[in-house]
C-alpha cells in the first residue's frame, strides 16, 4: 500500500510501467520536436507558441507525441539556449575588440 493512495502497490507498479514511454515513443517525440523547432527557426521565432498559427501542423504533432512536462522542458531549453548563443556571441565580439586594441 502506498503512502497516500488506497490502491495496492502491485496495481500502482502496473500503472507506472504502462505510462512509461518506450524508446520509439521518445524517438517520435524528439523527431516531432525537431520538426517543430525547425519550423520556428524558419520563421524566426524563438519562443514556442508565438508563431501565430504558422507551424500549426508541426506543433500539433509535437504536442501529440510528447508529454506536457517534456514540452515545457524543451520549450524552456530552447529559449535558454538562444539566450546563451547571444551572450556567447557578445563575449566573442568583446574579446576580439580587446585583442585588436592591444
Amino acid at each position: 500500500m502506498g503512502w497516500f493512495s488506497s490502491s495496492s502497490s502491485s496495481s500502482k507498479k502496473e500503472d507506472e510501467l504502462a505510462g512509461a514511454p518506450t524508446r520509439q515513443d521518445r524517438q517520435k517525440c524528439w523527431e516531432a520536436r525537431d520538426a517543430y523547432f525547425a519550423c520556428l527557426d524558419g520563421i524566426g521565432v524563438i519562443k514556442a507558441g508565438e508563431e501565430e498559427g504558422k507551424c500549426s501542423a508541426a506543433r500539433k504533432a509535437y504536442e501529440g507525441n510528447c508529454a506536457k512536462s517534456w514540452i515545457d522542458y524543451f520549450n524552456q531549453r530552447r529559449v535558454i539556449a538562444e539566450a546563451q548563443k547571444e551572450r556567447l556571441g557578445q563575449a566573442t565580439i568583446q574579446t576580439q575588440q580587446q585583442a585588436s586594441k592591444r
